[in-house]
């Protein structure tokens, strides 16, 4: 299967009234040109199945590499979904191919699929949150809200091991450097980690919004404090 065969597979089902809808809902900067199919998430999700049967890890990665280079936001979403497993060994080629994706996202949707692939990868090697240091700082914020993304796994986790405590402690303090940083994006990501957390260590939100957590805007410390009645609202 190479990617204009996959590609040609898409395109038959494509619904161009679907697709307009799809343009208009996702908002893709008009720089992108990016082209809408307007496929359902079904319709991917069954030929994703597929490909995943029927290739190698080696064509999987390479086959997703060539669907993204074609700038369709559908096959854009077949792509991540191709490279999102929990078991794929090897996998160094997958996520050296999700690194290069990051700094080209540019519409949640795709963003949020491409950060759910780094996170089996993370979770297969913690050693690659390393790799993703840097991205606090970049001036895409949809980079900045990748790293704080892929370490939702561990906000969710309980019973930690002393490795996995380090690594949410690293989401808090990546966290705390973003409060300041007005981006909604950013802010409803903090907003996110954060009532995740609150499920799992109720405690250890509730310090974090008693500090740090005191500089969000009002709706993102809204949603992260849902679960915790007792933190009092500011105004931005």
């Amino acid at each position: 299967m190479t990617p204009y065969q996959a590609l040609e597979t898409l395109e038959a089902l494509s619904d161009p009234a679907k697709a307009a809808e799809a343009a208009a809902y996702h908002k893709a900067p008009p720089e992108a040109e990016r082209r809408y199919l307007g496929l359902t998430n079904a319709q991917i999700d069954e030929h994703v199945a597929q490909w995943r049967a029927d290739l190698s890890v080696e064509g999987r990665v390479s086959l997703a590499d060539g669907l993204w280079n074609t700038n369709v936001h559908d096959a854009r979403v077949a792509a991540a979904k191709l490279l999102t497993q929990a078991r794929l060994r090897p996998d160094e080629a997958a996520w050296a191919l999700i690194c290069d994706w990051v700094p080209q996202l540019d519409v949640w949707a795709l963003a949020d699929l491409v950060t759910i692939a780094g996170q089996k990868r993370l979770m297969a090697d913690r050693d690659r949150i390393a790799d993703l240091e840097d991205w606090v700082e970049s001036p895409n914020h949809w980079v900045r809200r990748a790293a704080l993304m892929m370490l939702l796994p561990w906000a969710k986790m309980n019973n930690l091991k002393d490795l996995d405590y380090d690594i949410r402690e690293t989401g808090l303090v990546w966290a705390e450097h973003l409060v300041p940083d007005r981006n909604w994006f950013i802010q409803k990501a903090i907003a996110d980690w954060l009532g995740a957390l609150s499920k799992h260590d109720p405690a250890r939100t509730a310090e974090f919004m008693d500090g740090p957590g005191l500089g969000l805007k009002s709706f993102a410390r809204k949603e992260a404090a849902r679960r915790l009645p007792d933190v009092p609202m500011t105004d931005d």
